[in-house]
């Protein structure tokens, strides 16, 4: 059984505010949603910063890779800007910072861990680590889940306390293995890719469903006919969190 909320906000606020930053979280919450997935990867000190890109340009101004800079130096960046103008100045954020604002606001998460190349198994073990301490009191705990199956060892190794799941574009035929070898309890996978024999036997085998990025209504139906667990969406004004 599928114990996690069923609609995801995508990045925090999907397509309707800055990915992966405190506002989008914000705007999640204005549109119901207690339910986020973001991207956590490390900085050049080690310490866990909320983006998805591994280089800077696209949602933070700037140049080079995120490894290129400390925390303290990306949280001075502006990750607002190239979204809209009213934006501007929004900071990147501290893993630690969009954990204590869900806390603080009742949103569960889903965490995905998002290595840069070369460095998946110590952003895994940190990003791990991290969490098992935040949630040291075992209240919403999270669910982490990578591309990565190098980090997502590292992150079983750190904190086995934590469940996991595997992410993959399409599921290859050799998903339960690789799952249970990651000690994972769900399958994340495109659902552009999905069709209902693979997703039947993923269920068929006890593990949770979820997919990545829905922002089609129908689309969402068919994937709940098909036995599907949970999504993520970018378009939280087409598909609300009590949409299933």
């Amino acid at each position: 059984m599928w114990p996690y909320p069923r609609i995801l906000a995508h990045r925090g606020g999907g397509k309707l505010a800055p990915e992966n930053t405190i506002a989008a979280l914000r705007c999640g919450l204005e549109h119901g949603f207690r339910a986020v997935e973001f991207d956590v990867m490390l900085a050049r000190d080690g310490v866990p910063v909320v983006l998805h890109d591994p280089f800077l340009g696209r949602t933070v101004a700037g140049s080079g890779n995120v490894f290129d800079y400390d925390a303290a130096e990306l949280q001075a960046m502006d990750a607002g800007a190239w979204f809209a103008s009213r934006f501007a100045g929004e900071p990147v954020p501290l893993f630690a910072e969009v954990v204590d604002f869900c806390r603080a606001h009742g949103i569960w998460m889903n965490i995905e861990i998002k290595p840069a190349p070369g460095f998946e198994r110590e952003t895994g073990s940190v990003v791990a680590g991290a969490t098992g301490a935040m949630f040291s009191d075992g209240v919403g705990v999270p669910l982490l889940s990578s591309f990565s199956e190098t980090a997502l060892a590292a992150a079983r190794d750190a904190a086995p306390e934590l469940p996991r799941a595997v992410l993959f574009d399409a599921v290859p035929p050799d998903w339960q293995a690789r799952a249970a070898a990651l000690g994972a309890v769900a399958i994340h996978c495109n659902h552009s890719r999905l069709d209902g024999a693979t997703a039947a036997a993923i269920k068929a085998a006890g593990f949770g469903l979820f997919c990545y990025t829905v922002n089609n209504p129908a689309r969402a139906r068919a994937l709940f006919a098909m036995g599907v667990d949970g999504l993520c969406t970018d378009r939280l004004d087409l598909i609300a969190p009590d949409f299933a």
